[in-house]
C-alpha cells in the first residue's frame, strides 16, 4: 500500500494535494488543504484538478488556505508596488531656505532621495 495519497479523480495518479468536501445543507463545496487522513465522504484532489474545480449551478466554492504555500500576489499587491517604486523615483522636492532639511548635503556627501541613499566617492 502506498504512503502517498492519490487524486480521487478517474485516471489521474498524481499526489492529492487539497481534500473536497461537500455541504449539502449549505450548498457549498469546501476545498482546504489536504486532510490528516482519508475521510469516506471527502475526496483528495492533486493540484492541477483543485484549481480547476467548478461547482453546480448555484453552489458555491470556498477555498481555504493552509498558509504555507506562497501566496500569488494580486492586483492590490502590484499596484502598491508599483506605486512605492514612482515614489522612490520622484525628485524630493527642495527644501525652503538655504539649511536644507537635514537628510544630507554637500557637507556629508550624502544625497538621499526617499528612502534610498547615494553616497559619494571620496575621490570624486
Amino acid at each position: 500500500m502506498s504512503l502517498v495519497r492519490r487524486c480521487s479523480r478517474t485516471a489521474c495518479g498524481r499526489p492529492a494535494v487539497a481534500t473536497l468536501t461537500y455541504v449539502y445543507a449549505d450548498s457549498t463545496a469546501v476545498l482546504g488543504p489536504l486532510a490528516t487522513y482519508a475521510e469516506p465522504h471527502c475526496y483528495d484532489l492533486c493540484a492541477e484538478h483543485s484549481e480547476r474545480l467548478t461547482a453546480p449551478r448555484g453552489w458555491d466554492v470556498v477555498r481555504l488556505s493552509d498558509g504555507s504555500g506562497p501566496a500569488r500576489p494580486s492586483g492590490d499587491d502590484l499596484e502598491a508596488l508599483a506605486n512605492a517604486v514612482r515614489e522612490a523615483a520622484r525628485p524630493p522636492e527642495r527644501a525652503a531656505g538655504a539649511g536644507g532639511s537635514g537628510q544630507g548635503g554637500p557637507s556629508t556627501g550624502e544625497t538621499r532621495r526617499g528612502h534610498l541613499r547615494v553616497l559619494r566617492s571620496p575621490d570624486s
